[in-house]
């Protein structure tokens, strides 16, 4: 496993992006990283985590799979709600031997937000369920953002 550690302006040139976007995706949870001082560090597999390239191989058979999950009727407050809830959920239990790749989208027009996992069956498993548990019934968190 590489030590490789990087500033946001040499993760910024890495993936052809602007700093305030790689700032930003380390303030929403999207990008790992660890404030030395008043910088942030990136290390190499959490770079590689959010860019899908594979860490290094695990010992052992590995298995991945890939879930999309399409709510209907999800304003934009509470898919912003979901979506934090969701990454929050992944870096909280982060194991980076069974790392998630995570992706939100909201379609304000159709009201719908899809919520892509692609990682381990275990941890995606563990969020779905988080997922299903939040979304529960009429007191779930999506029950005040249906008309």
């Amino acid at each position: 496993m590489s030590n490789d550690m990087y500033s946001v302006e040499q993760v910024a040139d890495l993936l052809g992006l602007h700093v305030r976007t790689v700032r930003g995706y380390i303030r929403s949870g999207r990008l790992r990283a660890t404030r030395i001082g008043k910088q942030y560090r990136i290390a190499r597999a959490d770079l590689d985590a959010l860019t899908g390239r594979p860490a290094v191989a695990a010992t052992g058979p590995a298995a991945e799979v890939s879930s999309v999950l399409r709510l209907d009727g999800v304003d934009r407050a509470a898919a912003d709600r979901l979506a934090t809830l969701v990454l929050a959920g992944v870096n909280t239990h982060h194991d980076p031997d069974r790392p998630l790749r995570v992706q939100t989208v909201h379609d304000e027009e159709r009201q719908r937000m899809t919520i892509m996992i692609l990682g381990d069956l275990t941890a995606t498993a563990d969020l779905l369920r988080l997922v299903d548990g939040v979304l529960g019934g009429d007191n779930g968190l999506l029950g005040g953002g249906r008309g």
